[in-house]
């Protein structure tokens, strides 16, 4: 059983899908913790579940280096074999990377290489994209440049929000980041394998 520690910022709708996923004694990954850099609202999630969780943030810290120990101090006391970046918002430091690579993963509401950092939806509408979609990669030191594990994409509709284009990210990327989960806990997916787009 591949154990995981999920990491967000925000109302956690991938997180929820990997505990729901999870909840099927037939699913080969287990969470065994939820940790943030803020008080996120999907943490409720983790709670409603039964699952550890844990705040370590930023400002308590005098810089991104110590902030980053704190952090992986949290996430090491799970033991995981597996940390998924499931909607947090900020650019890891470089140690922490470094410790938990390559079997550190996040995901991307964008194809990339294209539309890196966190305004991918809206870069890709403001570049007249008629094509965008999610990718699950491994983190490196840069900003969304770790190799590609999986990706899908989606047409963009003519005169599409912002908005409604996410939601509409957002509903691909969850049972992806499910389905890359399970292939690399079963070891269908190795991690540092070339790019495989579904």
């Amino acid at each position: 059983m591949l154990k995981v520690v999920v990491l967000i910022s925000g109302g956690g709708s991938n997180l929820k899908a990997l505990l729901d996923a999870a909840a099927d004694s037939a699913y080969p990954a287990q969470i065994v913790a939820v940790g943030s850099d803020t008080d996120a609202s999907g943490l409720e999630y983790a709670r409603e579940a039964g699952i550890p969780a844990f705040i370590v943030r930023p400002r308590d810290y005098e810089d991104r280096a110590a902030w980053g120990e704190a952090f992986a101090a949290g996430i090491r006391e799970y033991e995981p074999d597996l940390v998924v970046s499931a909607g947090l918002m900020r650019v890891l430091p470089a140690d922490f990377v470094r410790e938990f690579s390559p079997r550190l993963i996040n995901t991307h509401p964008a194809l990339l290489p294209l539309y890196p950092g966190a305004h991918a939806v809206r870069d890709a509408l403001a570049a007249g994209a008629t094509e965008t979609g999610v990718t699950v990669h491994i983190i490196d030191e840069g900003v969304d440049t770790g190799p590609v594990l999986r990706n899908r994409s989606l047409t963009i509709l003519d005169g599409e929000s912002e908005e409604d284009l996410h939601e509409r990210i957002k509903q691909i990327e969850r049972p992806l980041l499910v389905d890359t989960v399970r292939d690399i806990a079963t070891g269908d997916l190795q991690l540092g394998t070339s790019p495989a787009a579904d």
